[in-house]
């Protein structure tokens, strides 16, 4: 099913030139020119509507945040949040995830988030997947020394699929949890998507791979 856009949203995001990175290769190997700041550099991959990424950019002052996502729509409500949040230490980034080797150069990153992705369920979609072996090629080039990834997701099929996938490009696995909510390891940080699974009762599965030097 083709996704119905809203009138006005790529107008309105566009407008937002405070927040929006409208030529992201231009940044690449630079992002820390873009923030005048030499802090750790954090992305999500699939920002959707923001409150993730917006409440840690709120909470972490020292970090810089970037939140890429395609849906322009979606995209704006991320970026209302960041601007009624004042927010000083975050952009956005309008496009396809696919393009991210040329957005990022080697070792620039430090966190890469992942949060309820698509699980494209069907066999032949296999390398779509967000944590599928060669997408992790592209973040181990683009994370620096220690560098992680960072893997939430309510799909039990996705989340084995992933720990293979990160077991096989070498990522260290850490604080594996099946069930994040009823967990040590949850810091109460969550998506939208990640309120409405919970308060059903779903499970959240949940892991970090650290990049091997």
């Amino acid at each position: 099913m083709r996704r119905r856009k809203k009138p006005g949203s790529k107008e309105k995001l566009l407008s937002y030139e405070d927040y929006l990175c409208k030529e992201p290769e231009k940044y690449k190997g630079r992002w820390k020119d873009y923030f005048h700041e030499e802090k750790l550099i954090h992305v999500e991959l699939g920002t959707g509507r923001g409150q993730f990424i917006t409440t840690l950019a709120e909470m972490n002052p020292h970090i810089c945040y970037i939140g890429i996502e395609i849906k322009e729509e979606v995209l704006l409500r991320a970026v209302e949040k960041a601007v009624d949040k004042g927010l000083k230490n975050i952009c956005f980034l309008w496009c396809d995830i696919n393009k991210i080797h040329d957005i990022f150069d080697k070792n620039e990153l430090s966190r890469i988030y992942i949060n309820f992705c698509d699980p494209w369920p069907k066999k032949r979609w296999v390398q779509r997947r967000l944590t599928h072996r060669n997408f992790l090629e592209k973040y181990k080039y683009i994370l620096g020394e220690n560098g992680d990834v960072h893997f939430k997701t309510d799909n039990e099929k996705l989340f084995e699929f992933s720990l293979n996938e990160l077991s096989y490009e070498n990522f260290r696995l850490n604080n594996i949890t099946f069930d994040l909510h009823h967990s040590e390891t949850n810091d109460g940080i969550t998506t939208e998507y990640e309120d409405k699974f919970s308060a059903l009762g779903m499970k959240i599965y949940r892991c970090e791979g650290v990049k091997r030097n």
